[in-house]
């Protein structure tokens, strides 16, 4: 497994690669601490899953790029795991690895627009030439802190960048739109983006797997999505509006 740092990146020649790819995993405290867990182990489980190695093996070059972090009202920088090359078993076993030494915490208020600019500025500033750049996004609720989320979206997107969600529907939000739809208006974007929807603990594991090959082999997925939309149909600043005091602005 090959590890590359920010100051080596500036001093090498980007390095091709099939996809570079950030986990951006929401860990805020409307997840509760089981479901948090829960989640981590869904991604643990997928990063180990044969069908995620071949899906890497069956790209072009066979070769991604990958990196992890999580995010609540802020990005929590003690849980990243910086851009891995990854092109066997072993190497993303390593990966999934680091991940799982990080201890498992949730953090209060939903920043999708923090979790992405923080992302984005990661792809930007790594030392790899991806022939896509991909960001994958879970979460269980709207953007309520930073800056709304659609600018923090359109500006990934015109940078190159797709990103993809992952909308955690266990409990309902209480804000008066299904998350996916929001997810579908607000959140993703760039050629093929598409949001999974997850209604049950148990469905983590699969779901998280299915997104992650589709993302590493760039198809598109066999079940309904929810296609972004532009116009956005939803009030994109929903979760911002249910924070006291933001009308007396």
């Amino acid at each position: 497994m090959e590890t590359v740092s920010g100051h080596t990146a500036a001093a090498r020649v980007a390095r091709e690669v099939d996809v570079e790819l950030v986990l951006a995993v929401d860990m805020s405290g409307s997840m509760d601490i089981e479901e948090a867990r829960i989640q981590r182990a869904g991604y643990l489980d997928a990063l180990r899953h044969k069908e995620f190695i071949d899906a890497v093996r069956g790209g072009l070059i066979g070769e991604i790029v990958i990196s992890y972090f999580e995010w609540a009202g802020s990005v929590n920088e003690s849980s990243r795991v910086d851009w891995r090359v990854i092109a066997s078993a072993a190497d993303a076993a390593a990966f999934a690895d680091e991940i799982a030494a990080r201890p498992v915490t949730t953090r209060r208020g939903t920043s999708i627009s923090n979790a992405l600019t923080y992302a984005s500025g990661m792809i930007d500033t790594n030392a790899f030439a991806g022939q896509r750049r991909v960001i994958d996004v879970s979460g269980d609720g709207p953007n309520n802190l930073g800056p709304p989320v659609v600018p923090a979206r359109d500006t990934a997107v015109r940078s190159g960048i797709i990103v993809n969600g992952l909308a955690i529907i266990i409990r309902p939000t209480g804000v008066g739109v299904r998350l996916d739809r929001y997810y579908g208006d607000c959140v993703i974007g760039g050629p093929g983006s598409f949001v999974l929807p997850i209604h049950n603990p148990d469905d983590f594991g699969v779901a998280i797997r299915q997104k992650l090959v589709m993302e590493v082999s760039g198809r598109q997925p066999p079940f309904r999505v929810i296609p972004a939309a532009s116009p956005a149909a939803t009030d994109c600043l929903i979760g911002e509006k249910l924070r006291p005091g933001f009308f007396d602005k």
